[in-house]
């Protein structure tokens, strides 16, 4: 059983970041420890949620680790809500990384060609800053395009994906992975490439006519649960696409339409044989 840390905010309900990341990295097999850096009521979808930040714990939680000497097969961030808190990834990055585990970059800061509520560019560079430290990371096209300094394009080729990859490749990343590309009409999941082996790569769904908050949560927890399976990269990649697919499927088939987040919960089984499938 390998060893997760995954890093971002929690929020209590909504199906989203350590809500997802928990159980279903638990769901591959893996022991998942939480670093929390924010609480919040509900996510960030729902009025009048509350939210309580937990930079300030972030120092002595893993400085504890540290003491006892802790030690974790991948590190994987999701959310993080500041500049600060980016920096706060770099020192642990130094006190936990080693030859032997990966480090696991979702830079969760932007859609549709817009950067989340109070993002600047200041935290732009600096996700990008910290992107240059992964081994592994899977921003979409929107956040590729705001730390390449690239155009965003809602129509584009496979050229255009290459060009993204080859500029993010260069931020320092081993294998950089670029999610919610649509190589041809009905079929959307990811491309990416490979520094080591100098390879482009890709898989494709069919596109599912919904759109969930936490979706690219499940996608990228999935990856790393089943990266840490012993599959490749692109086996891993392609187990937690299918199963992104198949969670809002299911969803959509719920009679009382849930609007916060999918039901992955139902969808566990189908998880754990997929991962036994794959090996």
């Amino acid at each position: 059983m390998k060893r997760v840390l995954t890093i971002q905010d929690i929020s209590c309900l909504g199906k989203c970041s350590l809500t997802v990341a928990l159980p279903l990295i638990s769901a591959t097999g893996n022991e998942a420890v939480i670093l929390p850096t924010a609480v919040l009521s509900t996510h960030t979808m729902f009025k009048d949620f509350t939210y309580k930040d937990l930079s300030d714990q972030l120092d002595p939680i893993t400085q504890h680790w540290k003491s006892q000497d802790v030690q974790f097969d991948a590190i994987y961030t999701g959310y993080l809500g500041s500049v600060e808190e980016i920096h706060h990834m770099e020192k642990i990055f130094n006190m936990f990384k080693t030859k032997d585990n990966i480090i696991f970059i979702d830079p969760v800061m932007a859609d549709n060609g817009k950067l989340y509520p109070n993002f600047d560019m200041d935290y732009v560079k600096a996700n990008a800053k910290l992107c240059g430290l992964a081994d592994i990371i899977v921003p979409n096209i929107t956040e590729a395009c705001f730390m390449t300094d690239t155009e965003y394009k809602e129509e584009y080729d496979e050229a255009y994906i290459k060009d993204l990859l080859d500029k993010l490749a260069k931020l320092g990343s081993k294998i950089v992975v670029l999610t919610g590309v649509s190589l041809s009409e009905g079929k959307t999941g990811i491309m990416g490439y490979d520094t080591v082996k100098k390879e482009y790569f890709s898989y494709q769904n069919d596109i599912v006519g919904a759109k969930y908050h936490g979706t690219g949560d499940i996608f990228s927890s999935v990856a790393v649960g089943a990266y840490m399976n012993g599959l490749s990269i692109r086996d891993a990649l392609a187990v937690a696409a299918d199963y992104t697919a198949l969670t809002i499927k299911k969803t959509l088939e719920n009679p009382k339409k849930p609007w916060y987040g999918v039901d992955f919960e139902a969808t566990i089984p189908d998880l754990v044989k997929a991962l036994k499938d794959a090996q």
